[in-house]
């Protein structure tokens, strides 16, 4: 068997058997192919006996070409279900991959995740899904979450009559208060590639999120999802679904945002409940100030 066929076997199974997004199919694909020219592997056995220590190896170059510890840890679970499928291939009973931890993640600020760390969360959530279609459904909450800020209860409480997604969307907030919030494509698709492989059709009088027996989706099934997520990723506890809205306000405040329109963009009653993502910024450039200068190294 030669390296294209064990790479061509690996993308069916992520794009026909599990129905991974595009974006997830890429990202696993390439993961793989890098492992196979590295190592020069050619045949599922030895990827299926892969040690953990040619594991780690292999990691320790990819750090070294310059990849951050984000993306290192995306990178092992990728690797992970790729020795799993192997193994599966191999005929081994044993089909999970070697132990090896990923990199455990800086905390820093407890409250925002970093844009990398958001995205990579939804991906994540969605390549760990029993199901291709429930993988699908939970990568396009938690980007409406740290896309369009919106709270989780907000995105699950929307009804099927809001598909399909336009520009913007009118979300209903606290006390009734509705807000008018756009959505970038990258959401739009995401929520177009839930409809399109999930089981249940879309009901204007039913919610657009579905449960696995088709009734409304609960939150704790995505905090769940969420929670398997991060540890894949060796972020912190405190990367939740609610922290990608914190993650939202915070990276648009930091890109120049007024309170303003943030305001408006959370649903935020006063200003006052906005004006503490002001001081998490401040936090967060006081803690870079502290990393990067001199004086205070020397300290």
């Amino acid at each position: 068997m030669s390296r294209q066929d064990i790479l061509g076997a690996w993308h069916d199974h992520l794009a026909l058997g599990l129905r991974r997004s595009p974006h997830t199919v890429r990202a696993y694909h390439k993961a793989a192919e890098r492992l196979l020219t590295r190592l020069e592997i050619e045949s599922f056995d030895k990827v299926a006996n892969l040690s953990s220590g040619k594991l780690r190896t292999h990691l320790a170059s990819r750090r070294a070409d310059g990849l951050s510890n984000a993306s290192a840890a995306r990178e092992l679970s990728a690797l992970k279900s790729f020795i799993g499928f192997a193994r599966a291939q191999a005929g081994h009973e044993i089909t999970d991959a070697p132990r090896l931890r990923g990199p455990r993640l800086k905390k820093g600020l407890p409250r925002p995740v970093s844009p990398d760390d958001a995205i990579g969360l939804a991906e994540t959530v969605e390549a760990l899904a029993a199901d291709g279609w429930v993988g699908a459904r939970d990568r396009a909450v938690l980007l409406l979450l740290y896309g369009a800020g919106m709270r989780i209860s907000e995105a699950l409480s929307l009804p099927g009559s809001v598909y399909p997604l336009g520009e913007t969307l009118t979300v209903t907030g606290k006390g009734n208060k509705q807000r008018i919030v756009p959505l970038v494509p990258l959401i739009r698709e995401a929520v177009d590639a839930y409809v399109r492989q999930s089981p249940w059709p879309v009901m204007p009088t039913e919610p657009l999120f579905r449960g696995i027996k088709g009734g409304p989706l609960s939150q704790g099934v995505v905090q769940k999802a969420t929670a398997r997520a991060r540890k894949a990723l060796g972020l912190p506890d405190t990367a939740t679904p609610h922290a990608l809205r914190h993650s939202f306000a915070t990276h648009l405040l930091g890109a120049g945002a007024d309170l303003r329109s943030l305001q408006e963009l959370l649903g935020h009653a006063s200003l006052g409940s906005t004006q503490i993502y002001t001081k998490v910024d401040a936090a967060s450039l006081l803690e870079t100030y502290r990393s990067a200068h001199p004086r205070e190294q020397d300290d």
